[in-house]
């Protein structure tokens, strides 16, 4: 019987290194059709987060969407509780800070002259209607803490830390009425991981402008939820959508520890 040659001092580092560099290569990368598989038939082209270029976006983190006191609660609560929604946010949020990644919120505000528009969609009408996101104006914060418009308390100490940017606020439901584009292209990202609400709204919005502005985007499915209501369900359209646009779509768990494992720092 034949022995096998020792490998050298040398040969064992590289063969070390090499094995290192594929465990992280595997580790900060959505392998195609693994994370979210399906037996759609659909292309999966998969997601890999890269130091500099992969920004986490979350849009609408307010409690008018996220909190049992806000005015959506009724048609959005169950299905933000079912998907655990308000917790893999947060840990998106300490995922992303830990690693050192970039972190971005478009925002949904409503002034007194946002009232005075003249014609508008259902969902516009009705976030008018109920006063969801309102502010005394551009300018104000007055009565802003703790109300509809205000952040989820969780997610301040992410938001308020001095290094999120926090854009101007989106109008409709995507960012084409606001700065997040600049942004994201002023500090060279062009890969984004999106979060936040609602799925079928603004979060879709987002994932569609982005995607048309040449950003390669990701979804993370249970870190969003949308509106349930007799006849229409929000949620199931989004993550058709989702499938369908996005390059990646999956679970928190699978982003949190890629994002872990990516270690931009």
């Amino acid at each position: 019987m034949t022995s096998q040659p020792k490998l050298t001092t040398a040969k064992k580092i590289r063969a070390g290194i090499m094995a290192l560099a594929t465990t992280a290569l595997l580790a900060n990368s959505f392998a195609s059709g693994n994370a979210f598989a399906d037996n759609s038939g659909l292309p999966d082209p998969g997601f890999e987060i890269v130091q500099g270029r992969t920004a986490l976006l979350v849009t609408d983190p307010q409690n008018d969407f996220l909190s049992p006191d806000g005015v959506t609660w009724g048609v959005v609560g169950k299905n933000v509780t079912e998907n655990g929604t308000v917790e893999n946010i947060d840990q998106l949020f300490a995922a992303a800070k830990s690693a050192g990644m970039p972190v971005f919120i478009s925002p949904h505000y409503y002034y007194p002259h946002d009232h005075g528009w003249k014609f508008e969609g259902a969902l516009e009408a009705l976030m008018h209607k109920i006063g969801m996101f309102d502010r005394p104006g551009p300018l104000s914060t007055k009565g802003f803490e703790g109300s509809g418009a205000d952040w989820l308390d969780q997610y301040k100490k992410y938001i308020d830390d001095g290094k999120t940017v926090v854009t101007s606020p989106h109008k409709v439901f995507g960012p084409e009425t606001n700065d997040l584009v600049l942004q994201l292209r002023k500090q060279g990202i062009d890969k984004v991981i999106i979060a936040g609400m609602s799925a079928n709204l603004c979060t879709e919005s987002h994932m569609r402008a982005l995607t048309e502005q040449g950003f390669e985007v990701m979804v993370v499915t249970d870190a969003t939820a949308a509106a349930q209501v007799p006849g229409y369900d929000g949620y199931s359209t989004a993550l058709t959508n989702f499938r369908m646009i996005a390059s990646h779509v999956a679970d928190t768990k699978s982003v949190v520890a890629s994002i872990n494992a990516a270690n931009l720092n």
